[in-house]
């Protein structure tokens, strides 16, 4: 009897995790994993920071490396998919070879959002997304150099504070009002630039590019206010596009990434989708909505695993992610956009947290600086949705994991 082929394109944090999941659930068909990166899979977080700062002794791999020959997973790394053929359930490679699946996830990711106005000066312009791109920033980031950052959101105040411990000089430029406005309350957002202003970070909002050009040897960016900004190398970061090529081509259905149910099921019963290029309907929103973070690959990744094998998916849970900037440990969990938030302790001297309520007075997101042994019991709560005294919030004196323990 023929083994099942179960095929998982895209070896990242998603795939590799799915892969794993296969056989800890006891899976014995063929699985194989596909990536386009020469690179196993590994874990994007330290991209930013550690292999920046530490690259001789930064380990980013989501596996061991003889992980995959011991769990008989077959890693085909350094090649791409051309093609989805639904029809006949076959893939073909652009190395020219043709795989055919029983089942099929995609894990493909998101690519950075381009800048046609600063790719065309070549050489000293970046973003990033993989390892290579990290590695090629390494090589700019140096004592003196003029670095300008364009985007303010988490990956650009984590590449602000990696340049500024590497004693480069550091210029942000940001179209919106405010640092990291998507994922972060004002008083948060202004008390990070606060923290890298004090670390010779300079900001700039509210600003547009009008041109950039390369003069005497530097490159130039004129903003729209008549502003003009000089430096050496340039690191961009405006946003994620879901790669959603193969899926579009074989007719998936699409809206702001593939579309997946609770099971992570796409409009074909015989694929799945995780990670960044997946998106699920939300509820609150009306509309289909993606979690580029960590734990939504990880946690996507085995629950699309659990599906392929007709298991039931794990119950969900409050999105979370965090951030690694100046010396702070900045963690979030749940709805940033809370509108009334009140803190616990002072920002300006950490450990402290924040807390964000709706307007019933529901805890529906929540933030700790320097204070992650706190998260696992704040999480539980947000995911409640609990309605608490503000006095009880803001109590010093109490863990919120014995507040936990009190609501029933």
């Amino acid at each position: 009897m023929n083994r099942p082929v179960y095929v998982i394109v895209g070896a990242g944090q998603a795939g590799a995790n799915a892969a794993a999941e296969l056989r800890r659930q006891g899976f014995e068909g063929r699985v194989l994993l596909v990536g386009d990166e020469a690179h196993p899979p590994y874990e994007r977080p330290p991209l930013s920071k550690d292999v920046l700062l530490r690259p001789e002794q930064t380990r980013c791999a989501v596996h061991a490396d003889d992980f995959y020959a011991q769990h008989d997973i077959e890693l085909q790394i350094g090649v791409a998919v051309s093609t989805l053929d639904r029809q006949t359930r076959k893939l073909t490679l652009a190395n020219g070879t043709s795989i055919a699946y029983d089942k099929l996830l995609l894990a493909t990711g998101a690519q950075a959002r381009r800048l046609p106005l600063l790719d065309a000066l070549g050489e000293n312009v970046h973003t990033l997304r993989t390892l290579d791109d990290a590695r090629k920033i390494a090589s700019e980031l140096r004592a003196g150099r003029r670095i300008l950052l364009v985007g303010a959101g988490v990956i650009g105040l984590e590449l602000a504070s990696s340049a500024a411990d590497l004693s480069a000089q550091v210029t942000v430029i940001e179209a919106a009002p405010l640092a990291m406005g998507r994922c972060a309350p004002v008083l948060l957002s202004q008390f990070l630039c606060d923290v890298h202003r004090r670390r010779g970070v300079t900001f700039h909002f509210g600003a547009t590019l009008a041109n950039a050009t390369r003069e005497n040897g530097e490159i130039v960016l004129n903003l729209q206010d008549g502003t003009r900004i000089a430096g050496d190398a340039v690191i961009y970061g405006v946003g994620a596009q879901p790669d959603i090529a193969l899926a579009r081509s074989a007719g998936l259905a699409i809206d702001n990434g593939i579309v997946i149910d609770a099971a992570c099921r796409t409009s074909d019963v015989h694929i799945y989708a995780a990670g960044d290029v997946a998106s699920r309907h939300d509820a609150s929103s009306g509309t289909y909505r993606r979690h580029e973070t960590w734990d939504n690959a990880q946690k996507q990744g085995i629950a699309a695993a659990r599906a392929m094998l007709g298991l039931a998916p794990d119950a969900q849970t409050a999105p979370w992610f965090w951030t690694d900037q100046c010396g702070l440990n900045v963690q979030f969990v749940g709805d940033m956009a809370a509108p009334d938030w009140i803190v616990r302790g002072q920002l300006n001297e950490p450990p402290c947290m924040l807390f964000g309520l709706d307007e019933a007075g529901a805890l529906v997101g929540a933030i700790t600086v320097n204070f992650g042994r706190e998260m696992r019991s704040v999480r539980q709560l947000v995911e409640r949705r609990v309605k608490l005294a503000r006095e009880v919030l803001l109590e010093p004196g109490r863990t919120m994991r014995e507040i936990a323990k009190e609501v029933v």
